[in-house]
Parts: C-alpha cells; sequence; structure tokens
C-alpha cells in the first residue's frame, strides 16, 4: 500500500472523525482541519497521540497551506439549526472554502473530494433522487444557505475539473447516523434518542408522515473511501445513503421501542421548505463503486443509542442557542 498524505476537513466533526479513524488505521498521514464550530475535539482525542494524525485548528474560509495527496473536504454545519444561525458564513463556507481547497487541490495536483449533500434536491418532484434531477430548491429561503451554498460548491468543482484537469470526486450524502453524533445536532436521530432517554416528550415537526433515509456512518465512510479510491474519470456527483425509506413518526415509534422509554409524540409547526421525502437512487454507486450500505437500521440504532447511554450529557453544549 503507498502511504498517502490526506487532509480531513472537518475531521473532528460526526462523519470527519470516523473518516480519519479509518484512514489512520490504514496507516496514512493524516490532517484534520477543524475550527471546532459544531465539531468536538474529543471525537479525535483517541487519535492524537498516533504519530501518523495531526490536527490543525483552522478555519477553511481562509487560506490554507499544506503539501497533501488527497483532500476530503467535509468542513460545514449540516443541521438547519446550526447552519441558519449564520447563514452568511455558512454560504462562506461552502463557497470560499471550496476555492481555498481546489487552489490547494490544484497546486499540489491532489485528489479533492466534495462532501456535497442530499438538500441539493431541495423539496424533490422526483422520487427517487437520481443524481441527473437538478432539484427543487428556495434559493432565497431560510435553508438557501446550505442548499445553494452546496450547490455553488458543486458548481466549483466540476469548473476546476474542467478548467484545470483536476481530479475531482463529488458524492451527496444523504442521511447518515451513528455514535459519536452531537446530542444538540438538531438532527432526527440524535433529538429522538436523547428525549426518549430522559423520558421527555419527542417532537416532530408537522404529524410527521415525511419520509427520510437513514444511513449508517460506518456504511457511509465505506462509500467516500470507496468514491476517493475509484476511477479517475468518474467525478460523480454520486448518491451515497440508504434507500429504505421510512417515516418521522415510525423512526420515533421505533427509538421509543428500542429504548423502552415512556416519552410521548408531540406535534410541532413543520419548518419553511422542510422536504416531504428524501429517498436516494444509489444505481450509480453500485454501478461505479461496488458500493451500497449493509448495517440494518435496527443495528445501527442500537449502537447509537448505546453511544448515547453512555456519554454524559453536561460535557456537551450546544453550538447554537437553537437547540
Amino acid at each position: 500500500m503507498k502511504i498517502r498524505r490526506i487532509v480531513v476537513t472537518g475531521g473532528a466533526g460526526f462523519l470527519g472523525s470516523h473518516l480519519c479513524d479509518r484512514l489512520v488505521a490504514s496507516g496514512h498521514d493524516v490532517i484534520c482541519v477543524d475550527n471546532f464550530f459544531t465539531s468536538q475535539k474529543n471525537n479525535i482525542a483517541h487519535l492524537l497521540g498516533r504519530p501518523n494524525f495531526e490536527l490543525i485548528r483552522h478555519d477553511i474560509t481562509h487560506p490554507l497551506w499544506l503539501e497533501v495527496d488527497e483532500i476530503y473536504n467535509l468542513a460545514c454545519p449540516a443541521a438547519p439549526g446550526h447552519y441558519q444561525y449564520n447563514p452568511i458564513k455558512t454560504m462562506k463556507t461552502s463557497v470560499m472554502g471550496a476555492i481555498n481547497l481546489l487552489g490547494m487541490a490544484r497546486r499540489c495536483r491532489a485528489k479533492i473530494l466534495q462532501a456535497s449533500t442530499s438538500e441539493v434536491y431541495g423539496d424533490p418532484e422526483v422520487h427517487p433522487q437520481v443524481e441527473s434531477y437538478r432539484g427543487n430548491v428556495n434559493p432565497i429561503g431560510p435553508r438557501a444557505c446550505y442548499d445553494e451554498g452546496k450547490r455553488a460548491a458543486e458548481t466549483l468543482f466540476f469548473d476546476y475539473q474542467r478548467m484545470n484537469k483536476l481530479n475531482i470526486r463529488v458524492v451527496r450524502i444523504f442521511n447518515t447516523y451513528g455514535p459519536r453524533m452531537h446530542p444538540f445536532d438538531g438532527r432526527v436521530v440524535s433529538n429522538f434518542i436523547r428525549q426518549a432517554l430522559a423520558g421527555n416528550d419527542i417532537s416532530i415537526f408537522g404529524d410527521g408522515a415525511q419520509t427520510r433515509s437513514f444511513c449508517y456512518v460506518d456504511d457511509l465512510v465505506d462509500g467516500l473511501i470507496a468514491m476517493m479510491n475509484g476511477p479517475d474519470d468518474f467525478h460523480g456527483p454520486v448518491n451515497l445513503g440508504n434507500p429504505n425509506e421510512m417515516s418521522i413518526k415510525l423512526l420515533a415509534e421505533t427509538i421509543i421501542r428500542m429504548t423502552a422509554s415512556r416519552s410521548k409524540l408531540v406535534q410541532r409547526p413543520l419548518p419553511a421548505d422542510d422536504p416531504t421525502q428524501r429517498r436516494p437512487d444509489i444505481t450509480l454507486a453500485k454501478a461505479k463503486l461496488g458500493w451500497e450500505p449493509s448495517v440494518n437500521l435496527d443495528s445501527g440504532l442500537s449502537k447509537t443509542i448505546e453511544y448515547f447511554r453512555g456519554i454524559d450529557l453536561d460535557q456537551f453544549r450546544a453550538p447554537t442557542p437553537n437547540f
């Protein structure tokens, strides 16, 4: 195996820390870059003594000068309450961050992967979502800073590829869950588990009939690495997610059952532009990468619930006042 120098931006976050684990274990030299806005240093504390791991506190809206072979760009707040807290900064992270990292990749002739999102499809009128679908996004709504920021980043990646022959990879990540989710990240899995374990009412938006598809973090990391190591003539975008779709209400009921909680469901107003359905078509990922998820929901939720039972909530703070 050839040892590579790899940068993971957002590397102390939920997804990034699991990716760093995998890359360090594979023997690569890994540089974790994070500004710790929504991430936790304890996610990567166990790696700090490893000789092939280093941590840099840095905001990618500012230029970064490193000599690297590969770049995984995972940096950006991903929960609505967090990215809406400072929408201008969210847009800057996606756009200016992409420009800075693409510039570094161009200088180093490095491979670079952009972690895009299923949010580029907006509230989809095509179901399940295929990569050729151009989306239904409100460009001036409260979610636009994230949705349009990620869409603009994809544009920059493909323009750099066309103009500079850069070796790019773009993945569109659907809902992902697992250990190390921030308990106050505002996502449904972490919210529901935290509320259920405390015996509090579980808040669902609307009637809970809206659907999502949930992918366990280990499967998602497999997909990221498969894409980075995939064919050089396949740039994406490619969907990474679990195609098994379920309603938010059913997810809440499943978590109540698995935690043996007495929590009750309480309805809250549906947020603006909240997608009514979300499910990836992963035909392309299967064909090009030989990838598909293997962890079923009950198994993944069991591991996630076990993690939440073992943490001290007093050691976490909500990154923004929105939670």
